[in-house]
Parts: structure tokens; sequence; C-alpha cells
């Protein structure tokens, strides 16, 4: 590696690390402002939003890694570009695929980067992060369970607890359960213990008395007294609770080395699907190195400007857009028919179309308007 592919190289590197770290805070704090107010809200503890926090990161990671490449690569040649380094080795014969190689490099490094975000590190911590989150979901007593307040663990139903002892022992409890458009159903207990039953927890309830009022026409009220009486709360509990398992929990060698007809049994999820998150997985890295040569032709077509190259930033941005939504267009394709998988790596390739087309453009010699023939 030559000292001007170190230097350039070296340029890309520590700007990509400083718009990297400037979006992943961005993304993260408008992510975490959400998950704070939920967490804290239901009674968990700063070390669980902490936790569930850094689980989010890589994926917050990877989706601003093209963009922190891209930028990285604007300003870098931008820069350079103003203070004439680019001009002086251009006319050293450095032509413009020659100027290019560091970029290349640098989008290596950021596609190998991008690769093991995507194919190990994402599935992984999103997987931890819905355990981790129907872990939670489960934990009734921090959830709902507050002494002294009417609740509302979702829609329909009210409950009221007067005391929690330190045995985990309820006192006087309320339960009205409202979700039935037909009747209407009120628990009265002395006392009351959670259980873990087999679809999630339970709550049981002993000394007191059901009212059920029918919401037809005569309007009759049934009330039946108890010793003891068993209700299911799965009911409170989210979905991400009870979802079964999914294909982007799962890393990409365990859906490569799965049986098909399995995995789709297992994960609910058809083979079109499967198919567009593994190649999603495979061709999206490569949209990080489309980014920053895209970045980089585009603004090398540019002549010297005390204005700036704003013209020339304009259009890459331009680009970037087109590429992503031939990107989004593709993964739609690839859901929607599992023999249209090719169409997911259709904004990679056109990225490095352009960018060859752009740098070919780029080191032919500029023709003078107005010379004399």
């Amino acid at each position: 590696m030559s000292r001007f592919d170190r230097y350039l190289l070296s340029q890309l590197v520590a700007l990509f690390g400083f718009f990297a770290l400037i979006l992943v805070s961005v993304y993260w704090v408008n992510r975490a402002v959400g998950l704070f107010d939920r967490l804290i809200g239901d009674g968990h503890s700063a070390l669980v939003f902490l936790e569930l926090s850094l689980l989010m990161l890589p994926n917050v990671i990877r989706l601003v890694l093209p963009i922190a490449a891209f930028a990285a690569t604007v300003y870098v040649t931008n820069r350079l570009t103003q203070e004439s380094e680019l001009v002086v080795m251009q006319a050293t014969g450095f032509s413009a695929f020659r100027l290019a190689r560091p970029v290349l490099y640098f989008g290596g490094i950021v596609t190998v980067l991008h690769l093991a975000l995507m194919n190990i590190l994402v599935p992984w911590s999103s997987g931890m992060l819905a355990e981790r989150e129907a872990a939670l979901a489960e934990n009734v007593t921090a959830r709902f369970l507050t002494e002294g307040q009417f609740m509302h663990p979702s829609a329909g139903m009210t409950l009221y607890i007067r005391e929690i002892t330190q045995q985990g022992e309820l006192r006087d409890l309320f339960l009205a359960d409202e979700r039935s458009e037909a009747e209407r159903t009120t628990y009265v207990a002395r006392r009351g213990l959670l259980a873990r039953g087999a679809n999630g927890p339970t709550l049981l309830m002993f000394d007191g008395v059901a009212q059920t009022l029918t919401r037809d026409a005569r309007q009759s009220l049934s009330v039946t007294r108890f010793e003891d009486i068993t209700y299911d709360l799965s009911a409170m509990m989210s979905a991400s609770a009870q979802t079964m398992a999914r294909p982007d929990f799962m890393t990409t060698a365990q859906l490569l080395l799965a049986n098909a007809q399995e995995l789709e049994e297992r994960t609910g999820y058809p083979r079109s699907v499967i198919l567009q998150e593994v190649h999603t997985r495979l061709a999206q890295p490569f949209l990080s190195a489309a980014a920053a040569l895209v970045g980089f032709a585009t603004l090398l077509i540019g002549a010297f400007s005390r204005f700036g190259l704003w013209r020339q930033i304009v259009g890459a941005v331009g680009i970037l857009i087109f590429l992503q939504l031939l990107n989004t267009t593709g993964a739609s394709m690839a859901l929607q028919n599992a023999h249209l998988w090719p169409a997911v790596y259709v904004a990679p390739l056109a990225g490095m179309g352009i960018s060859g087309m752009l740098l070919y453009l780029a080191q032919r010699p500029r023709r003078i308007r107005g010379a004399l023939a």
C-alpha cells in the first residue's frame, strides 16, 4: 500500500468513526427515550434499561454504517479537492480508478464490519433482546402489581391490591374483567398468590366472591363464593412474550445449516421470507462499499471551485436515495416470490456500476469550450 493510499485511508477511517459515533448517538437516544419511559414506568431498574439499550446497539450500528461511510467519503473528498491535493495527484499521472483504490479499501473494511453485524451480532442481539423483553413481560409483579392503586394491565381489565407482603402474598384483591361482550365478571378475594403456569403467570385467589353480570336483555347477576380459584394472567402479556422462533433471531449459519422444511414449520414463516432474510444479510453490507464509492466518484467529476462542490454533493445524495429505493423494491419483490431472491442484489450491483461509470467519466480529458479548430 502506497503512502497516498495510507494517507487517504486514514482520513476516511477517522471521519467514518466520527460520523458513525454521531449517527449512532442520535439513533440510540431516539430509541432509548421511549424505552426508558416504558421500563421505568413499569417499575424496572436502570440496570435493566442499560442492558436492553446495549442489546439494541448492534442493530442501530447496522443502520448507520452506509450513511456514515458515505458522509465520511464525501467530506474527505470535498476537503482534498478544495485543498488541491487530488488535483496534484491527478497531475502526477494518477487515474480516477487509481485514486479510488484507497476508497475501495475503506469500503471493504466497512463491508466486513457490516457483514459481521448482519450475519452474527444483530441476529444474536435481537434474539437476546426478545427473550429479555419476554421475561420482563412475564414479570407481573414488576409491571402490574402495585399496592394501593387501580391498575389497567390490558384493555377491559382493572386490578386493585390493598397490600403486598414481604413474602409476596397479596391481600384484599379486586379484579374486574370486562373483555367479554356477553358478560362482566368481578372477583373479590381476601388473599392471593402468583404462580407460573404452562401458558404464563396465573393468579391464585383464596376466600372470595365471583360476581358475573350478563349483558343480555335479562341482565342477570350470579354470585359464587369460592375457597380458591385460579385466574390466567397470560392475557396481560404482550405478544412478544408468546411469539414463535423468527428467522431474524437466528444467525446466517443456523439458517443455512437447518433443513428448509423443518425451518418453515418451526418459525411459521414461508420459504420466501427466509430466503429474503439470508440474501439481504449477504447483499446489504455491500451497499456500504457502494455508498463510499458513489460519494467519491461523484465528487471527482467536479472541477475546482471556490464555492465548493455542492452540486456534486446533491447529486451523490440523489444517487444514494435511488440505491435505497432499489434496495427496498428488491427486498419487497423477494418477499413476495421466493424465486426473485436475486432482486436483493440489484442495489449493490447498481451502486458499483454507477461508481465505475462515474470514475470513467472523471478520468476523461475535459474539452475546452470555444477552442479554435
